[in-house]
């Protein structure tokens, strides 16, 4: 295993890299339980849904570890499920067979963007304060989807006709009043996490999620009895396994040749957040961590092959949507929650071989994992959200032409709900600021060509 991940380069140790897949396994197992909950609504198989969306997270994750040897997971992204069934789904009246042809399309384009250099040149576009913003952003979005996860953050309804008007004010965000039993197991684990990273306790994040799941049982919310049967599951993948393939998948999608304009409007809006959401995730977690090295930042200079772990690291997160797509879930996609297990100490492939190993077990064991509550993991996403924070530090606050693209760029991620439109927010803003200083042609290409194609986006959303 030395030779192969070369643990003693990356200042890592086999136990650390096991600690850190475990860790990072438990803190994105909730989506073994969620999209098949969420992509169910629209007529998939539960059980079907369930199994593809361990099957992907495993090769993707493989891939991850044994191809690029870096410590990421791949699953189904949260936001890009939603997308899938509220907006593709139940909004635009795709079938779910035919969403599922839209993704793999989506991930036929990240494979070719990422081979032909476009994702590299996006990354070596950014100016430094924006990448550090982004990872910043991406730890204040980590923290806020572990208030969320627990509720501790409500927002209350002032009245009927306001909100049915959609307006701003029809919804108070406040703190939530201490008087469940999710709140109270929510604040055990945050506060063993605490207690176990201030005083560097080894693996201690794991033991905060293993702890706060045993505290979880007399409070009712460790449940171990809510589960389908592992051969009920297995029964339902045949309906959803090559879906795309079928007289419902693409041979429907493409029938009526009115629809192409939306079709590709909705493959383009799909890779849109895909293709960013890995970005800001590898941008904002390698960098600090020295996982991305120097060696990527000269790949990224003269554009030559696989040459470094960062052309790898993208194109194994390219293929795993459209593997996700074959098996039967939405995008596939690098977990933002992998920095939990980078914060446990992880480095290399190992810990991403960990996670895939987890995920297969979860397949057989599926009565446990999904006995973890959120409430046990919320806790540890809090902590490594005020790690990866410190990020911000490195922004120049007091020269406002850096500090209004990075303060788009890190609250936008947490206001919106999405790595992407924070990304988006900033570039956006850099175009605007720059040339309000009449310095728009220092302004990198591929900045503008984005920063206009989410604005299009945006149109095409709000005229759609």
């Amino acid at each position: 295993m030395e030779k192969f991940f070369h643990l003693k380069e990356n200042g890592t140790t086999v136990s650390t890299e096991v600690m850190a897949g475990l860790t990072t396994f438990f803190a994105m197992s909730y989506i073994i339980v969620v999209n098949p909950q969420i992509l169910s609504q629209t007529g998939m198989p539960w059980g079907g849904v369930f199994l593809a969306t361990i099957i992907a997270a495993i090769i993707g994750t493989l891939v991850m570890g044994l191809f690029a040897n870096v410590p990421y997971a791949q699953a189904a992204g949260m936001g890009l499920n939603a997308f899938f069934t509220y907006t593709v789904c139940f909004g635009l009246g795709f079938t779910w067979q035919e969403t599922l042809c839209m993704v793999f399309l989506c991930g036929l384009i990240n494979i070719l963007i990422t081979v032909t250099k476009v994702r590299k040149m996006i990354i070596k576009s950014i100016p430094e304060s924006l990448q550090q913003a982004i990872g910043g952003g991406i730890g204040l979005f980590v923290a806020y989807v572990g208030m969320l996860n627990v509720g501790l953050i409500t927002f209350t309804t002032k009245d009927a006709e306001s909100a049915g008007q959609g307006l701003a004010t029809a919804a108070t965000p406040g703190l939530a009043t201490f008087d469940n039993k999710t709140l109270w197991v929510f604040l055990i684990g945050l506060l063993l996490a605490v207690v176990f990273t201030v005083l560097k306790v080894k693996g201690g994040m794991l033991l905060a999620i293993a702890i706060t799941t045993v505290i979880g049982i007399p409070f009712g919310e460790t449940n171990f009895g809510s589960s389908v049967s592992i051969g009920e599951t297995f029964s339902q993948l045949p309906t959803t396994f090559g879906a795309i393939f079928s007289a419902d998948g693409f041979p429907a999608l493409f029938s009526d040749m009115s629809r192409l304009p939306l079709v590709l409007v909705t493959i383009f809006a799909f890779s849109m957040s895909d293709t960013f959401d890995t970005l800001g995730t590898f941008i904002g977690t390698g960098r600090r961590t020295g996982i991305f090295s120097a060696e990527d930042e000269k790949a990224l200079e003269n554009g030559s092959g696989f040459s470094s772990k960062m052309d790898k690291a993208l194109f194994a997160d390219s293929i795993a949507t459209s593997i996700g797509a074959i098996c039967g879930t939405s995008n596939t996609t690098t977990y933002v929650e992998s920095s939990a297990g980078i914060a446990a100490g992880g480095r290399t492939g190992l810990t991403s071989v960990v996670v895939a190993i987890c995920f297969a077990l979860s397949a057989f064991l599926s009565p446990i994992i999904s006995a973890v509550p959120s409430s046990a993991t919320a806790g540890v996403l809090v902590i490594v959200g005020c790690m990866m924070a410190a990020s911000l530090k490195d922004v120049d606050w007091t020269d406002i032409t850096e500090a209004i693209p990075a303060f788009f760029a890190a609250v936008f991620m947490a206001f919106s709900y999405s790595i992407s439109y924070g990304i988006a927010g900033g570039f956006i803003m850099y175009c605007i600021v720059m040339t309000c200083k009449k310095k728009a042609k220092e302004v990198h290409p591929v900045i503008w060509t984005v920063a206009i194609l989410f604005v299009l986006d945006f149109i095409l959303n709000a005229v759609l």
